[in-house]
C-alpha cells in the first residue's frame, strides 16, 4: 500500500518537528548552517507572522501522519525592472526516512499550484550547489541553474571590507547608514525636513587579486 501524503500549511503544534528538520538541514550543506538554531517558541512566532503575510507560506509534508518535510514559499518580484513576480522555493527538505515516497514532488507541486494561483509565471528554487541529489531531482523537474547564492553575516562582510579596502570606503558606508536612518526618521515624522549630508570622496582601490575566485 502506498504511503499517505498530505501537504498543508504549518501549524503552531508543528514547532518541534520543524526544529528537528532544521537541525537535519544544518548538518548538511547550505546557508542555513550560518543561522542560529531556531527554538520552538521562535518557530511558533514565525508561523503566526506568516499567517498575516499574503506573500509567504511555510508548508509541511506529512507521511503517514508524521511531519517529515518542509518548504518555505515566497512571492517576490523577479527583478527590479520587470513587473512579474516569481515564486521562490526555499529550505526544501525531506527527512531521510521519508525520501523516495513523493514528498519532495508534492511540495514542489504545491509551490507550482500556488504560483499559478498568484499569477507568478516563474518558479525559482534555492538549493545548495554541492547538494548533488537535490539538484538532480530539481533538474528532472525542468529547473536549471540560474545563479549561485552566497551568504554571510553583515558584520563579517564589513570586517572583510575593512581589511581589503581603503579606509575611506568605511566612511562612505557610515554616511550611507546615517542617510538611511534619517530617511526612516522622516517617514515617522513627516513634519521634519530632510537634507542629505554630502558623501565623502571615495577612491576605489584596485580590484584584489582574489576577485572572481
Amino acid at each position: 500500500m502506498a504511503a499517505a501524503i498530505e501537504v498543508r500549511d504549518a501549524r503552531p503544534d508543528d514547532a518541534a518537528a520543524l526544529v528537528t528538520l532544521w537541525g537535519e538541514m544544518s548538518t548538511g550543506t547550505g546557508h542555513q548552517r550560518v543561522l542560529p538554531t531556531p527554538t520552538p517558541e521562535s518557530v511558533r512566532a514565525s508561523i503566526a507572522r506568516l499567517d498575516d503575510d499574503p506573500a509567504g507560506r511555510l508548508v509541511v509534508g506529512e507521511l503517514d501522519g508524521r511531519v517529515s518535510a518542509m518548504v518555505y514559499l515566497r512571492r517576490t518580484p523577479i527583478s527590479p525592472l520587470h513587473p512579474e513576480d516569481t515564486m521562490t522555493v526555499e529550505y526544501l527538505h525531506v527527512t531521510d526516512h521519508a525520501r523516495r515516497h513523493g514528498l519532495g514532488k508534492a511540495l514542489v507541486a504545491e509551490a507550482a499550484a500556488w504560483a499559478e494561483h498568484e499569477s507568478c509565471p516563474y518558479l525559482g528554487v534555492v538549493a545548495p550547489s554541492i547538494a548533488r541529489e537535490a539538484n538532480r531531482f530539481l533538474a528532472r523537474l525542468g529547473l536549471s541553474q540560474a545563479a549561485v547564492l552566497r551568504f554571510a553575516g553583515t558584520h563579517a562582510v564589513r570586517r572583510r571590507l575593512a581589511a581589503d579596502h581603503a579606509p575611506n570606503l568605511l566612511a562612505m558606508l557610515s554616511s550611507r547608514r546615517s542617510v538611511i536612518a534619517r530617511r526612516a526618521q522622516l517617514g515617522r515624522h513627516p513634519e521634519l525636513t530632510f537634507q542629505a549630508e554630502p558623501e565623502p570622496d571615495v577612491t576605489v582601490p584596485a580590484e584584489p587579486g582574489s576577485a572572481g575566485t
